[in-house]
């Protein structure tokens, strides 16, 4: 979806309740809810936390996504690049710091996952905790009762495996782009900017306040620059595509003051 759009229509999920066998996004989600267990999560952690798919430029990976559509999202069909360039420069017009400007354009970076071979529900869509319960605030929560989690005793109850107020540090998110990414940029970036790639999925916690028992104090001080964020990530996303050629100057130049050339993935 382009063009003009009213901000009430984003992620607007309930058109939808009622065509779900013939809607790709309740598919995705149903996929996604099913899978996303605590041991898959974990297994790809390991599995990428590696670093070990390739050596490229920032400015590399945002051109590798240039064919990618996301299955999850309702509100665009623009290819990747074009909503990275949309995000970040809604931010610059915006005039917050370079640091900002650059976590705009990257957060998604992660997304070359789906390129690698990887299903789309293991890589993109609204993200959450695993080995506790599922909050009814998720996007389509009814389909968390495929799960096989939901049979593990250990897992039930707001805290499951959790201690409260134990840190988001020490919780196994549902594993996509977000973890991928911040694994692959931690060691470059502010602090402020690792929270918002590795939870600016997290919606049910910066959209509806869930989870906030699993937060501790540094989660929820620094979790004031996920929700600064959403606006210009999912707002954006109704604008006219960027022209990428125009802007690519500035972006690598920006790119260059926080990376090297290459880095791993």
């Amino acid at each position: 979806m382009t063009g003009t759009q009213d901000e009430d229509q984003f992620r607007d999920y309930s058109s939808r309740e009622s065509m779900q066998d013939a809607d790709p996004v309740a598919e995705f989600y149903r996929l996604n809810h099913k899978y996303q267990t605590l041991a898959f999560a974990r297994a790809k952690i390991d599995q990428y936390g590696a670093l070990s798919l390739a050596r490229m430029g920032v400015w590399e990976a945002c051109e590798l996504l240039n064919t990618l559509v996301d299955d999850s999202d309702p509100d665009t069909s623009l290819s990747q690049i074009q909503h990275l360039l949309q995000t970040a420069e809604a931010i610059r017009q915006a005039g917050h710091p370079r640091w900002f400007q650059l976590t705009g354009l990257i957060h998604d970076l992660g997304k070359i996952l789906c390129l690698q071979g990887e299903p789309q529900w293991a890589v993109v869509g609204d993200t959450f905790p695993l080995g506790c319960e599922f909050s009814a605030d998720i996007v389509y929560a009814d389909f968390f009762a495929a799960n096989p989690d939901q049979m593990n005793p250990d897992y039930q109850g707001q805290l499951g495996i959790y201690a409260p107020e134990c840190g988001l540090d020490k919780v196994t998110m549902s594993f996509g782009h977000d973890e991928y990414l911040y694994r692959v940029t931690r060691a470059y970036l502010p602090l402020e900017a690792q929270y918002i790639i590795r939870y600016h999925s997290f919606y049910s916690a910066h959209s509806a306040g869930a989870y906030d028992y699993l937060m501790n104090a540094q989660d929820r001080e620094l979790f004031q620059w996920v929700k600064l964020f959403q606006p210009f990530d999912l707002y954006s996303k109704g604008h006219a595509p960027p022209d990428i050629e125009q802007l690519k100057d500035y972006y690598q130049t920006l790119i260059a003051e926080f990376f090297p050339a290459t880095i791993q993935w």
